[in-house]
């Protein structure tokens, strides 16, 4: 038995509500993909988890980039922005609830370990450690865009891009005008055309 399932295992043998909401899945399997490790579990009726077999495909798949995990970790309410899901989507929106009680799992099992004030600080610390690598390349994008934008000039400020569309939808209204002006003087030449 891989260490993944022990795991997962004995957090289910102390939360019943989690076993309940598996076991109505008793029987499915689903995959989870991180990057090259694959991994598959079969549901039992008691709403432990099992090896999965390889023999047939997953009931469903989910699919989740490894850089991507740490986030995921820190904050699972972000479950449909980073977990991509293929197959049974009923066991993929138990599975997502689940997930979404993680934190919590955490600091109440650092909690039981460690005391309630010790274990919620080193469950914070952990959420914050697992959340760094995300907010690193977000500020590391923003200021590579606020870099191309303010000193090459290579993208444009939103005040430039925005007064740049108003006179875009200024040009075209004149050029509609034109356009109608064009067809009325057109017409006017039809009408005092003689006809043979």
């Amino acid at each position: 038995m891989s260490i993944a399932i022990r795991t997962l295992n004995r957090w289910l043998e102390r939360e019943h509500w989690a076993r309940e909401r598996l076991a109505a899945h008793k029987g499915r399997s689903f995959a989870i993909d991180v990057g090259p490790s694959h991994t598959r579990f079969t549901i039992a009726a008691d709403g432990t988890v099992e090896d999965g077999s390889e023999e047939g495909s997953p009931d469903l798949v989910l699919t989740l980039s490894p850089l991507a995990t740490p986030a995921l970790l820190a904050d699972p309410s972000r479950w449909d922005e980073l977990v991509g899901a293929e197959g049974d989507l009923t066991l993929a929106a138990t599975l997502r609830e689940l997930a979404t009680t993680l934190p919590w799992v955490v600091e109440a099992a650092f909690a039981h370990a460690l005391g309630p004030i010790v274990g919620k600080r080193l469950a914070d610390a952990g959420k914050v450690a697992l959340g760094m690598p995300g907010h690193v390349a977000e500020r590391l994008v923003a200021g590579a865009g606020s870099f191309a934008r303010d000193e090459t000039g290579l993208l444009a400020h939103p005040t430039r891009l925005r007064e740049l569309v108003s006179e875009v939808d200024a040009l075209s209204g004149r050029v509609a005008s034109l356009d109608s002006r064009i067809a009325g003087l057109e017409g006017t030449r039809d009408r005092g055309t003689p006809r043979k």
